[in-house]
C-alpha cells in the first residue's frame, strides 16, 4: 500500500465525483441548462474539491505529524543502555531509522526469539549489500527498535489509508448530497478555490517561520554551552570536537562579506553596463543573440564553476599576480573564489536590470529627447534614476546569491577560516585564502554529529546571524528604493 496508490485512488474518487455531479446537476434541471444557477461543470468541480482538499490536507498533515510522534514513541522506549558515554539517544535513532529501512528493503523477517550475535553480524553484512552503512555492529536494543519503527510506521500507513478514504468519501458524499439545481456551485467553487490559495500562501509563510523558530531553539541551545561574548567578538575560529573549541563568528563572516564584495564589484559593472547596451544601443538581432548568452551563464551549476576556479583561474592568479607581486604562493584565494562568483553572478544583475530598464515609459526618453537631451544623458539622467528601485532589487538579489554560495568558496578560496592574529596586511590581502559562513555550517553538520555539542550548534548561530545580516540588506534596499521613489514619482 504505498502512497502513490492512495494518491491515484483520491484522483479517481474525485474523476468520479466530477462526473457525477454533473449529471446529477443536469438530471435535477430535466437536462435545461438555464434552469441551473451555475454552469455545470461547477457542480462537478463543487464534488471533485470536496473530495480532493480534505483528503490531502489530512494526507499532508499525517505525513508530517507521524514521524516525528513515531520518533518520539520509539526514542522514548529505548533502554538507558543502548546510550553511551559516546553517543546520543539522537544518533541512536538515527541507527534505528537506517535499520528499519533497510529491514524493508531487504525483506528481513524477524526471529523466533532474542536475536543474538550470529544473527545481528549476519543482518549487518545484509544490510551493506544493499547500500545501508552502520558506523558500529548493531545492538539488539537498537534492533528491536528497529522493528517496533517498521511496525509502527506499518500501522500508521494503514490508519492514513483509512483515513483519508473516509474523508474522500465522506467529502463526496456530502457534496453530492446536496448537488441540485438551485445550489450556488460557482460560489462555492470559487471560495473553495479562495481557501486553496490562501493555505498556499501560508504554507510560505509558516515554513518561513518554522525556519526562524527552527534556528532560534537551537541557536538557544547553543549559546547555553557557549558565550556569547566569545561567539561574537572572538578573533578565532578553531572547532574541536574534543570539547576545546574557540568559536567566534568573525573570521568567517569576514571571509564572507570580503568575497561577496569582490564577486560584486565584479558582477555589478558588468551587469549593469550590459543591461544598458542590451535594452538602449543594441540592435534586435544583436540582442536576441546577446541576451540568451548571457543568461546561459545563470544555468551553469556552481560545482563547475568551483571546477573552473580551482583548475583555471585560482593557479592564473597565483602565477601571474600573487608569487610576482609577492602576495601570495596558493591558488585558493579570496580573489579566485570573487572572481568566479562575479562571473556567476552577472546574469543575476544584467537580465533584471534590462527587464526594469524596458520597463521604463517610453515617454520619458521622448521628453528627455524633445529637450535636447543626447542619448547618454537621457540614460544618466532619466532612465538610469527611473529604474533605479529595480536595480537594486537586482543588485540584492545577487548581494543575497553571494554571500550565500558555497561550492565555489569550497573550491576557490579554500576552507581556512580568516587569521585575525596575523595582523591587517593578510586580512585584506585578496590572494590569502580564507572561508565563509555558510561553507563552515556545512562542514560543522556533515556526518553523523553530536546535537548536543556546542560544535554542531554552532551552525545554527552561524545560520540566524547570517539570517539577520540578509534581512538587514533587505531593509537597506527597502530605505533605499523609498527615497528615490519619493524623488521621481
Amino acid at each position: 500500500m504505498t502512497l502513490t496508490w492512495l494518491v491515484l485512488a483520491v484522483l479517481a474518487l474525485a474523476a468520479v465525483g466530477y462526473v457525477m455531479g454533473r449529471s446529477r446537476a443536469m438530471a435535477s434541471a430535466g437536462g435545461e441548462i438555464r434552469a441551473l444557477h451555475s454552469l455545470p461543470r461547477y457542480y462537478g468541480w463543487n464534488v471533485a474539491l470536496t473530495v480532493l482538499t480534505p483528503a490531502f490536507g489530512l494526507m499532508a498533515l499525517w505525513l508530517l505529524i507521524q514521524p516525528v510522534f513515531i520518533d518520539a514513541r520509539i526514542s522514548s522506549q529505548l533502554p538507558d543502555a543502548a546510550v553511551s558515554e559516546t553517543t546520543t539517544r539522537s544518533l541512536v535513532m538515527s541507527d534505528v531509522r537506517r535499520v528499519a529501512e533497510g529491514l524493508g528493503q531487504i525483506g528481513a523477517s524477524k526471529p523466533e526469539s532474542d536475536p543474538d550475535e550470529e544473527y545481528l553480524s549476519d543482518l549487518k553484512s545484509r544490510l551493506g549489500g544493499a547500500g545501508v552503512a552502520l558506523a558500529s555492529d548493531i545492538d539488539p536494543a537498537v534492533y528491536l527498535a528497529a522493528e517496533r519503527y517498521r511496525a509502527g510506521t506499518a500501522i500508521g500507513a494503514s490508519l492514513m489509508w483509512v483515513a483519508v478514504l473516509a474523508v474522500a468519501v465522506g467529502g463526496f458524499a456530502v457534496s453530492y448530497l446536496l448537488t441540485n439545481k438551485d445550489f450556488r456551485a460557482r460560489n462555492t467553487v470559487e471560495r473553495g478555490i479562495l481557501l486553496v490559495l490562501i493555505a498556499a500562501a501560508s504554507i510560505a509563510i509558516l515554513t518561513t517561520l518554522g525556519i526562524i523558530l527552527s534556528m532560534l531553539f537551537e541557536t538557544r541551545h547553543f549559546f547555553a554551552d557557549h558565550p556569547w561574548q566569545d561567539f561574537f567578538l572572538g578573533t578565532v575560529w578553531s572547532p574541536d570536537f574534543r570539547g576545546d573549541s574557540q568559536l567566534a563568528i568573525l573570521p568567517l563572516l569576514w571571509g564572507t562579506l570580503y568575497i561577496s564584495l569582490i564577486a560584486l564589484l565584479v558582477a555589478v559593472p558588468i551587469g549593469l553596463f550590459a543591461a544598458i547596451y542590451l535594452s538602449e544601443y543594441a540592435t534586435p538581432r544583436v540582442r536576441a543573440l546577446a541576451k540568451p548568452a548571457i543568461e546561459v551563464l545563470a544555468g551553469i551549476p556552481t560545482i563547475v564553476y568551483g571546477l573552473f576556479a580551482l583548475i583555471t583561474i585560482g593557479p592564473m592568479l597565483r602565477d601571474y599576480f600573487a608569487q610576482p607581486l609577492g602576495l601570495g604562493d596558493s591558488s585558493s584565494s579570496v580573489m579566485t573564489a570573487g572572481l568566479v562568483m562575479g562571473i556567476m553572478l552577472i546574469p543575476f544583475v544584467s537580465s533584471l536590470s534590462d527587464d526594469i530598464i524596458n520597463a521604463v515609459p517610453q515617454s520619458l526618453r521622448d521628453g528627455s529627447y524633445g529637450l535636447g537631451a543626447t542619448q547618454s544623458e537621457t540614460i544618466r539622467q532619466v532612465i538610469i534614476p527611473a529604474a533605479l528601485p529595480g536595480i537594486v532589487g537586482a543588485i540584492l538579489l545577487a548581494a543575497s546569491r553571494a554571500i550565500g554560495e558555497t561550492m565555489i568558496v569550497v573550491l576557490g578560496a579554500g576552507a581556512a577560516a580568516a587569521q585575525f592574529d596575523r595582523g591587517i596586511g593578510e586580512l585584506v590581502n585578496p590572494f590569502e585564502a580564507m572561508t565563509t559562513v555558510t561553507v563552515k555550517i556545512v562542514s560543522q553538520l556533515t556526518g553523523d554529529t553530536d546535537f548536543a555539542s556546542p560544535e554542531t550548534l554552532v551552525a545554527f548561530a552561524l545560520g540566524l546571524t547570517l539570517f539577520v545580516i540578509t534581512l538587514g540588506l533587505n531593509v537597506l534596499a527597502l530605505w533605499i528604493v523609498r527615497r528615490y521613489r519619493e524623488q521621481y514619482e
